[in-house]
Order: C-alpha cells, then structure tokens, then sequence
C-alpha cells in the first residue's frame, strides 16, 4: 500500500473515461493469477444467472465448474485470508500517518474483518457440498466431452433445465451463496490492489516496451491503459521480475495483427 492516500471505498472511473480507455492486465504471480481468473468467473456466472433462461442456466453451471476446477488445485480460501491480513496490516500503518481520512480508512478495515469473519466462519470445507453433488460432477464429467451435456447424455440434467426460472435461480443462489465468503473477499482485494497502483505515463518505442521491477518491492498487478480510438492492444509475457511487451494492430478477424511501427503513448501502473 503506497503511503499517499488511502483508498476511497467504491470508488470508479468516470463513465466517460473509462469509455475512451481499454485497460489490459497482467498478473505478476501465481496467486493474482487465479484471484482474477476466480473473479472473472464468478461475475460471469452471476451474470448467467440472471438471465433466467434454461441456457442462461447452461453458462452459468459452465462457470461453476470452472471455479470447482480452479479451487481443487491448492487452497485458495488460505491464500484469501493471507492476502486479507496483508491488507490490514498495511492499512492499519496508515492510522500514525498525518493527514489521513480516518473515518474512510475506518470503512475500509471494517470491511476488510467482514470479509474475513465471513470467510473464517465458512471453513475450509465451504465448498465440499458442491464437491460432493452427484449431480453436479456428472456435468462436470461430461463436459470435458464437446456437446457431453446434451439432452441424451444427462436427461436430468435436462430435466433439471425445463423447471421453472425461479425454481432453478434459488438452486444456483444457493449454490453461489456457498462461493460468495471466497468471491466478496477476492472483489475487495483486487479493488484495494487496483487502487494500489502507481500509474505513470512510458512511450513504446516502435511499439515495444520492456520494463523491470525492483527486487525487494514485489508487484502483484501490471495495468495497461490505452485509447480505445487507437486500435491496438498489448501482448505481453514475461514474470514479477521483469515483462516484455509488445503493442499489436488489430486488422479484424480475417487478418492477423501486425505490430505497431510508430511509437505508442501509454499509462502503465504498477500495483502492489
């Protein structure tokens, strides 16, 4: 956390400025990497939810299952709760700092130890009854199959998705109700890292830029702003050490991209 401002709860861009920029990220590290993946998904299966149609209820158990897939792989809700007490903790150095809004940095730790109590008060098995749905996993199981979850292949899955729109909202509510201590906590968390982030003005010269971070002040997010109006976007590949990126011109879908020869102004910020 920089020691210049606190954070504004909630705060967003401008609608009209966020409409002229297109931000591209980069995680930095193993764990940036799947909270983003795990927020993506979520909103996508809220999103999906909300349609309330039998295929709006397709993509939204698609998501699902994606989600179980990522959380089997290490224990994400540990990762969570380090990442929470991070936060306090640097937060609660801003409470000696003069100058600081101390009321709007009050909010912002309050809501940090609700997520972390309600995170804390799901245990580590929050997720087993999702695990543990036969129903569940033979979806699971047949969609690593292209078309595995047609009407002949799991009719009651079919059957489940020709119930009313209401009747199958309150079972995915319920079972989104389950993800919602791990998601809220990882929305907050990417919000405080985003806010986080020194932005500076680079030039790519000829359309590439190479950047190296310091050693001993790790980054966990790289965000790159652009006109919307300039017609490229970035590749980029590289570690938390350093990155290397390149700036492409899209040429639609029938042509590829072809990279950009001129020089490119960008708003690059580094979040830790």
């Amino acid at each position: 956390m920089t020691q210049s401002a606190v954070p504004e709860a909630g705060a967003t861009a401008a609608p009209d400025a966020a409409a002229e920029q297109l931000i591209f990220e980069q995680p930095l590290n193993e764990r940036m990497r799947t909270f983003l993946r795990l927020d993506f998904l979520y909103n996508q299966a809220l999103y999906h939810t909300e349609m309330a149609s039998p295929w709006g209820s397709r993509a939204a158990m698609s998501s699902l299952i994606d989600i179980l897939a990522i959380t089997t792989r290490g224990d994400v809700r540990s990762d969570v709760l380090k990442e929470l007490e991070s936060q306090l903790t640097s937060l609660n150095e801003f409470q000696s700092n003069p100058g600081v809004d101390t009321q709007r940095l009050k909010t912002l730790m309050s809501n940090l130890l609700r997520l972390r109590a309600d995170l804390i008060a799901a245990g580590s098995t929050f997720l087993q009854p999702l695990r543990d749905s036969e129903f569940v996993n033979a979806i699971k199981h047949r969609s690593a199959i292209p078309g595995g979850t047609c009407e002949f292949d799991l009719p009651d899955y079919y059957f489940w998705l020709t119930q009313s729109d209401d009747a199958r909202m309150r079972t995915f509510n319920q079972w989104l109700g389950l993800l919602r201590p791990m998601c809220d906590a990882i929305a907050e968390l990417l919000w405080l890292t985003r806010q986080n982030g020194r932005s500076r003005e680079e030039i790519a010269r000829g359309g590439t830029f190479n950047i190296t971070f310091e050693r001993d002040n790790p980054l966990q997010l790289l965000r790159i702003s652009l006109p919307a109006s300039a017609g490229l976007y970035p590749e980029i590949s590289g570690s938390h050490h350093r990155c290397n990126i390149r700036f492409l011109a899209w040429n639609g879908l029938a042509s590829r991209p072809t990279q950009a020869e001129a020089d490119v102004p960008v708003m690059l910020s580094c979040c830790a």
